[in-house]
């Protein structure tokens, strides 16, 4: 059967047929291409870029994990949220005493109805909770305490309570998986040093 014969008996197909076999012709060149590039990659480097678990729930790259969720506020939740977002003009910089806390954003939903919370951090998932529960307990319940059913930090129950609204990442990529936010730290406070000195040098 030539390529003509071919075109003509596709063309024939009811319109959903050929959108469905075009859709799965376009996912098997995307698939091929990424198939490729790893296959060219360095493979040290997709080593370094390995997704594994972040322990209880969520997935890590190296160092990096990630944490997403999707939360119900209570009535006027929303509203008390981002009243108080406006007067610290989104600037969360507090959260920085969790020294694993690479960033974390809050995003609403559903006309105000649900809290979209997502963060990247370092190491496994329940030493994360836990530095909340211990560094920043007052500032996560205020938070959260917009959440329906808001169990505290630091109840028992609250990994429970993160854990039924957490979604897991499909895919994640980290760009520098093996930086640390210590390790970032520490680069900053080294290039400070750097500077100062070759402005002395001037």
């Amino acid at each position: 059967m030539s390529d003509r014969d071919l075109e003509n008996r596709f063309q024939g197909l009811p319109t959903t047929v050929r959108e469905k076999i075009d859709a799965v012709i376009d996912d098997a060149k995307i698939a091929l291409k990424l198939r490729v590039a790893e296959l060219l990659a360095d493979k040290e480097e997709m080593a370094e870029h390995a997704v594994t678990s972040a322990g209880r729930v969520g997935a890590k790259s190296g160092e990096v994990s990630e944490l997403t969720a999707i939360m119900p506020l209570k009535p006027g939740g929303a509203e008390k949220l981002r009243k108080f977002f406006g007067l610290v003009g989104g600037n969360l910089a507090g959260a920085g005493q969790v020294g694993t806390l690479h960033n974390m954003r809050f995003v609403f939903l559903d006309d105000d109805t649900k809290l979209l919370f997502a963060t990247a951090y370092d190491g496994e998932w329940d030493p994360y909770i836990d530095d909340f529960a211990t560094k920043i307990p007052e500032f996560m319940d205020y938070l959260f305490g917009n959440v329906e059913g808001w169990p505290g930090i630091q109840s028992p129950d609250v990994k429970d309570f993160i854990v039924q609204y957490q979604l897991p990442a499909e895919a994640w990529f980290v760009a520098h998986p093996t930086l640390t936010v210590a390790g970032a730290n520490r680069l900053k406070r080294l290039d400070r040093t750097v500077q100062n000195f070759l402005t002395e040098l001037n």
